[in-house]
């Protein structure tokens, strides 16, 4: 049984693995992007029970088998290597108190989720300066309201889709926007964040409809608009911050296209995965709750923060403004392929 179950599971493995070169953006093709640790414990574990239950000699099938389902494993684990603290930072950490700081924090709500008292009692206690809420409705709008008693500064766009925001902001915002960039009813929330020195930063908070069922049959209108996004602040002339729940993990080929067309870092490369979806099933959690940023900053701390009665944890960093780190840190940075990918995705997100 034991035998019969571990050649199952890596079929399984083998067949998802494979997926991934499919070209296609078909929500059952590119949710397979999300579980790849997953995926490489189950396929390391069907390795283990295929050999403990191998008999007598070894066919060329079953050294076959073998192979491809190690080259699978070893795919899965080195896509989600650089999230691990084996890896080396992308994000330099800070050791000066000299350059201004900004907390961001990033909380899906959950639309029907009622616990606002949790969830304001946890973001307070993070004492974030900038707090950019998703899923939130009219509802949400009037309990989270009694941020502005610190928080002042604030762009609302509620609606009752789920894809409703909220930004709250201890620190001035000037030039505030709401955009519907791809999707008619997708906003997206910039501003510029002035911080205690008078540096003004590009705040973009983004949340991007997913490849799902009930949801979108492709993962085309998502894509298009982080690439859209992306393409937005390549050639920005100050500080970017890129920050939402983006609807796609971290090692994703989209969040790694976004990242060579944005020129923006990742301070979970090195740090961990911060994962942030799903809170209440430990052992099925992906990192979906992004915090990007130029390559100005460094990076003080990144968390996770504790349940709040959403289907996400909230998730936080301090980054430290420091100018000369632009020549110290690298970003990734696009081909000629990438940046026809870019644009092609892009146009073909618009005309839907």
């Amino acid at each position: 049984m034991l035998r019969i179950g571990s050649m199952i599971l890596g079929g399984f493995v083998i067949t998802v693995t494979i997926l991934h070169f499919l070209p296609s953006k078909v929500w059952w093709v590119r949710i397979w992007d999300f579980p790849r640790f997953q995926l490489a414990v189950a396929g390391a574990l069907a390795l283990v029970g295929t050999f403990v239950t191998a008999e007598g000699a070894r066919s060329p099938a079953f050294w076959l088998f073998v192979l491809a389902l190690t080259g699978c494993v070893l795919f899965q684990a080195v896509l989600v290597w650089r999230y691990s603290r084996l890896a080396p930072l992308e994000v330099e950490r800070s050791k000066t108190d000299a350059g201004p700081r900004l907390t961001v924090a990033v909380s899906n709500v959950l639309e029907s989720n009622r616990d606002s008292d949790l969830l304001i009692r946890v973001l307070t206690a993070a004492d974030a300066d900038v707090m950019l809420f998703v899923e939130t409705d009219d509802w949400w709008r009037e309990r989270l309201d009694v941020l502005l008693r610190t928080h002042p500064h604030n762009v609302q766009c509620p609606l009752s889709n789920t894809y409703g925001m909220l930004l709250y902001s201890r620190l001035p915002l000037l030039d505030t926007s709401i955009d519907f960039l791809v999707q008619s009813d997708i906003p997206s929330i910039q501003a510029q964040v002035q911080l205690d020195d008078g540096t003004t930063v590009w705040f973009n908070g983004v949340h991007p409809r997913p490849p799902a069922p009930g949801e979108s049959d492709e993962s085309l209108a998502r894509d298009a608009e982080l690439l859209l996004v992306g393409k937005r602040v390549c050639d920005a002339k100050q500080p970017v911050v890129v920050c939402g729940d983006l609807n796609d993990v971290a090692w994703s080929r989209t969040t790694r296209l976004f990242q060579k067309v944005s020129g923006l870092v990742d301070p979970r490369k090195g740090r961990g995965m911060f994962s942030t979806f799903h809170a209440r099933f430990p052992g099925a959690r992906f990192p979906l709750d992004h915090i990007m940023h130029s390559t100005e900053f460094r990076t003080v701390a990144m968390r996770r923060l504790p349940f709040v009665g959403s289907d996400h944890f909230p998730v936080v960093a301090t980054l430290s403004f420091e100018p000369d780190a632009t020549a110290k840190q690298e970003a990734p940075a696009p081909d000629g392929g990438d940046e026809q990918e870019a644009h092609k995705t892009i146009a073909e997100g618009r005309s839907r």
